[in-house]
């Protein structure tokens, strides 16, 4: 009897935390009932568009005609993956593809870090800020305003800088019909569009950076170099390699608009993409089944370069997930 006795303030008390946590959960719930009511068209954008359209998936898996639509048209299992591959011409769309990323990342990738660190070291504040606008700028151009600036430059006929040389008597250059050149074009226009949207968040995370660590290395004789590599790189380190990780999942993800509005028949062997060929073979052609094939191997891809680069990261504790 005394035992029970001696428990029972024990159990009270646990009751009464339990009944305060309770109250303390209904309380916050009330409290964030605005900001679940805006959260609410986020999450239904994602499910209209992110995750419900994942079910014409199993167009590739079937031979897709309009008449039986998705569900009723007859299963035809690994065909159009084994047409796809068969085909010496999808192989090197593939191939584009990936080159054309891979280069794009290799050159793009570390600018907006290098631009982050110079416009850090500004001291100027009015000049940093001009910088700043005028870097970001093109992010907001669409690609046929850009491309437009592209043909203006590179065009064989009109182009600015054609009009130069035949002021020095220098033949023409046809820039946008070579591959090595058009390839060049095609990377600096992606690098010069979007170097300025990577450059603010690198500046932004370089904020957060205490100011005292560079006193430090200063007083000890470091040089600009060395705050450089010693402070603000490692500073940004987990910013740079989750940005990584998402462009990792981008490899495979060559934008249409760019290529389409740049590409023309005679760079078609570096220029025709996995975005651009199931615009033109799944829409021009309507074969819906094989470019959905395409679309899934390609969307199977990019998510196992983000999962092998995350993995890789863990490994020095800055993954994503």
């Amino acid at each position: 009897m005394s035992s029970r006795l001696e428990e029972t303030p024990v159990t009270l008390d646990v009751q009464r935390l339990k009944q305060a946590a309770l109250v303390r959960r209904r309380r916050l719930l009330k409290q964030n009932i605005p900001l679940f009511i805006m959260l609410i068209p986020v999450i239904a954008y994602y499910i209209l568009f992110k995750y419900w359209p994942m079910g014409g998936l199993v167009i590739a898996f079937k031979n897709y005609n309009f008449a039986d639509g998705i569900w009723h048209s007859p299963w035809v299992g690994l065909k159009y993956f084994k047409l796809l591959f068969s085909s010496s011409n999808t192989l090197q769309i593939i191939w584009n593809t990936f080159w054309l990323s891979l280069l794009s990342l290799v050159v793009g990738f570390p600018v907006p870090i290098v631009l982050a660190v110079l416009i850090n070291e500004v001291r100027k504040s009015w000049f940093k800020k001009w910088i700043q606008t005028i870097i970001y700028l093109p992010h907001f151009f669409s690609w046929v305003i850009v491309s437009g600036i592209v043909l203006s430059l590179f065009a064989t006929d009109y182009g600015s800088i054609n009009k130069v040389f035949k002021l020095f008597n220098i033949e023409p250059i046809t820039f946008l019909y070579e591959s090595h050149s058009w390839t060049a074009i095609f990377i600096g226009s992606g690098v010069w569009k979007e170097m300025g949207f990577s450059t603010i968040i690198y500046l932004a995370a370089l904020t957060t950076i205490d100011p005292s660590l560079y006193e430090s290395a200063c007083m000890d004789g470091a040089t600009k170099w060395r705050q450089i590599w010693h402070i603000t790189l490692p500073g940004i380190r987990h910013t740079i390699i989750l940005l990584l990780i998402l462009a990792m999942g981008r490899v495979m993800e060559v934008g249409f608009d760019q290529v389409y509005n740049l590409q023309n028949s005679a760079v078609a062997d570096v220029s025709e993409v996995i975005s651009t060929y199931i615009y033109k073979i799944g829409l021009g052609s309507s074969q819906f089944s094989l470019t959905t094939a395409m679309g899934l191997f390609e969307s199977v891809i990019s998510c196992s370069l983000v999962l092998i680069a995350n993995r890789i990261a863990r490994k020095f504790d800055q993954a994503l997930f």
